[in-house]
């Protein structure tokens, strides 16, 4: 599934903020105590930003901005100071109240984590592949599972540290994502054409290039961030006169919050209508996934331009002076999707061959399962064979049982068997019993 990116900024500036407290000044006063509404202790609405650990993430840094000391810390902001996790003993100055609300999330986020663990090795125990114990170790990275009851510095520390991270190389694991698609897509499509005879294969590779001269065959798209681009914006979405562009102007129309920032979620808007200039859901040749994928190349295009301290945001000075270098007016054409090589024919073999030994091993195994289940039955069958023999030993003692039962009920009647003297079995029919001498008698 590919992963929505647009509120990736949005988390990222709330956690940028979080670290820019640990330069600040030395407070004396005991704020834990100060007065918190309890209506501003509402569990917060949390929005996705693909990481496992997202709702933990929001739910934290929310919490924490509802303390007016905290919050109060948040107006200042240095980047670096967050990405090497410094975070000073500012959380014991927050409300208690808050704290308690803190350690509740870290106790549910940790029981969250042991589910997840049970379920990832229940499941790699019922498959070939061998427990990855450092994988499963990174789940609880973003805090201190040592302490699983409270929420100490440590855990805020190891929370911004993570998501940094994480953050950092969501583009890339996103487009790695969108790789394995695409080539998962060209497989499917090549096992289909290997199960038609030869004009049903000939009418099918007709179709897919008219396709994708279909889908290549599109207005020009405008570089993104260029003065073209956001001109074909101003004009058409704003409704103003190309001739009276304004870059300050702009960045205040499309400020949507009005925060001062351009985030990635207002910056990928800019850019919808060069997408629809190549894409639409109504057409076959065009793929909504590969859309969202051309959205992200923009939005990394632009930030790698303008975003100069590279904290996910384009400030107005960013984006004023973005639209001074020459860059800005250059007027050649985006290079879409259908234009570049998203995999090599040597990945593709690849992702061949190892769907071929996934599916050796899965004979193979079924191969074991089988043996192991004509043995079981082979076992059953015995088991079978041994209780017919007990239930027939049963019956015969139940018999036996029986009969003695039969004699006893006559004895008691007046017809006591024979019994042969010295022997308490009964004389058999036919025989008669004869006398024995006895020592010491003629």
């Amino acid at each position: 599934m590919m992963v929505n990116v647009e509120t990736l900024a949005c988390c990222g500036l709330l956690l940028l903020s979080l670290g820019l407290c640990v330069h600040s000044v030395p407070i004396t006063a005991d704020r834990t105590k100060e007065n918190v509404p309890d209506e501003t202790l509402e569990p917060p609405q949390s929005a996705e930003t693909g990481l496992h650990y997202d709702r933990y993430l929001r739910e934290v840094i929310e919490y924490l901005e509802k303390d007016p000391h905290f919050r109060e810390k948040l107006k200042n902001a240095n980047l670096d100071d967050i990405k090497q996790g410094k975070l000073s003993k500012e959380l014991d100055f927050v409300h208690h109240n808050l704290r308690t609300k803190l350690d509740e999330l870290k106790r549910e986020e940790m029981n969250r984590l042991r589910m997840l663990i049970k379920v990832k090795l229940d499941m790699e125990k019922d498959s070939t592949q061998k427990v990855n114990n450092r994988a499963l170790l990174k789940y609880f990275e973003h805090l201190n599972h040592v302490n699983p009851d409270k929420f100490e510095v440590e855990d805020l520390e190891r929370l911004i540290k993570s998501t940094m991270n994480d953050l950092e190389h969501f583009d890339k694991a996103h487009h790695e994502e969108f790789k394995k698609y695409e080539i998962m897509k060209e497989h499917e499509r090549r096992e289909h054409l290997k199960n038609m005879d030869e004009e049903d294969r000939k009418k099918e590779e007709q179709h897919y290039e008219e396709l994708k001269k279909k889908h290549a065959d599109h207005p020009k798209v405008n570089h993104p961030g260029s003065e073209d681009q956001l001109k074909e914006v101003w004009q058409e979405e704003d409704g103003l006169d190309p001739e009276s562009f304004d870059a300050k102007t702009f960045f205040k129309i499309h400020d949507t919050n009005g925060d001062g920032f351009f985030d990635e979620n207002e910056l990928e808007a800019l850019f919808t209508k060069e997408l629809k200039k190549v894409y639409n859901s109504d057409n076959e040749e065009d793929d909504m996934v590969e859309m969202e994928e051309e959205r992200l190349r923009m939005r990394e295009h632009v930030m790698n331009e303008v975003d100069t301290n590279k904290d996910r945001l384009v400030s107005l000075s960013e984006f004023i002076d973005a639209t001074k270098k020459a860059e800005f007016n250059k007027n050649d054409e985006w290079e879409t999707l259908e234009q570049q090589a998203v995999y090599t024919e040597q990945e593709l073999r690849a992702y061949e061959e190892s769907l071929a030994n996934e599916e050796k091993n899965i004979n193979v195994k079924a191969v074991e399962l089988q043996k192991q289940k004509e043995e079981l039955d082979r076992k059953q069958e015995q088991l079978n064979a041994q209780k017919a023999e007990l239930q027939k030993a049963v019956e015969g003692i139940e018999t036996f049982k029986a009969k003695s039962k039969t004699a006893e009920v006559k004895s008691e009647e007046g017809e006591p068997a024979p019994v042969v003297p010295g022997n308490n079995q009964p004389v058999l029919p036919g025989h008669q019993q004869q006398d024995v001498p006895v020592p010491g008698h003629s």
